[in-house]
């Protein structure tokens, strides 16, 4: 692997964030102050609010910028600490709709997509189609820049080092502590998830070892909102402290299921794709955790309340 494929890896890791970023404000721009308004009057019931949660970051793309938002909702008083739990709970379903996206393999239409986008931003001068042809651009950008990824990580296949810090993946706890740490570092759990995809469609990586990596993503995805909620309120600490335990408890029941039940050969069984059985294991996870925690939200918000007095 030479200095050309480590660039490759970065600049297609840039485009898939930017292209990331870009549907999530351009869609922001669409939305207004209306996306201020659904989380302000539609959270005041969890499943109502998980539902928005839900939607919201299914639009945006991104579980990180609508932990942001709630916690500048929260320092202005305009959302009470548990709207914002039962939204952000919500938020960690709508996430897992990348990795669904990913695996329908959408990447040969990208460029018609940005092509799409562009024509409709530089030749109609509507500001709100405007916004629109910008979140296409972003969708094509964010599938090329994958597209790019992996392509340039194709002669990992040959490197040493690579296949060896693959083999200590093995160990479940490894696993789940890498996903954990790379996730942390880029921000994005979405990312993380599609370079995992990647890996797995180039047969780098086995669904068995995935899976735990998938599980620690979902607690680095927590860096995003910690980093935010450093400077702000009391609220906005705890709404962390709850997406840090929750993801946790979620990432420690999953851990020892995956080790003593059938559930992983079960996910990959109804899998067409190792990219679907990543996108599959992900989405289950976080469901499988919202309905496990939902009955006891109240409880873990008590406790959490006690350590922050």
């Amino acid at each position: 692997m030479n200095i050309t494929d480590y660039i490759g890896v970065i600049g297609g890791l840039s485009l898939f964030l930017y292209g990331m970023h870009m549907m999530s404000e351009s869609l922001n721009r669409i939305a207004g102050d209306k996306l201020k308004d659904i989380l302000t009057y539609l959270t005041d019931n969890k499943y109502k609010a998980i539902i928005s949660g839900m939607i919201v970051t299914a639009l945006i793309q991104s579980s990180s910028s609508l932990s942001i938002m709630l916690i500048g909702f929260i320092n202005a008083s305009l959302l009470p600490l548990e709207n914002a739990i039962w939204t952000m709970m919500g938020a960690d379903i709508g996430t897992t709709m990348t990795g669904q996206l990913i695996a329908f393999d959408i990447g040969a239409i990208a460029p018609i997509l940005s092509v799409v986008g562009v024509i409709i931003v530089v030749f109609i001068p509507l500001k709100r189609l405007n916004h629109f042809g910008e979140f296409l651009v972003g969708i094509g950008i964010l599938f090329m820049g994958l597209e790019i990824m992996s392509n340039a990580m194709k002669p990992i296949a040959s490197s040493i080092y690579f296949l060896s810090f693959i083999k200590t993946l093995s160990h479940p706890m490894i696993a789940v502590l890498f996903g954990a740490i790379f996730t942390a570092l880029i921000q994005s759990s979405s990312a993380s998830i599609g370079i995992l995809q990647s890996l797995a469609l180039n047969g780098f990586i086995e669904f068995r070892v995935a899976a735990f990596v998938v599980f620690g993503q979902n607690i680095g995805t927590c860096i995003t909102s910690f980093l935010a909620s450093l400077k702000s309120c009391k609220n906005a600490k705890k709404l962390t402290a709850f997406q840090i335990s929750f993801n946790t408890l979620g990432t420690f029941i999953f851990f020892f299921v995956c080790l003593y039940t059938p559930l992983i050969s079960m996910v990959e069984s109804i899998s067409l794709t190792s990219s679907r059985a990543i996108a599959n294991m992900h989405t289950l996870f976080n469901m499988t955790s919202v309905f496990i925690v939902l009955p006891f939200d109240k409880y873990i918000i008590k406790m959490i309340d006690k350590i922050y007095k």
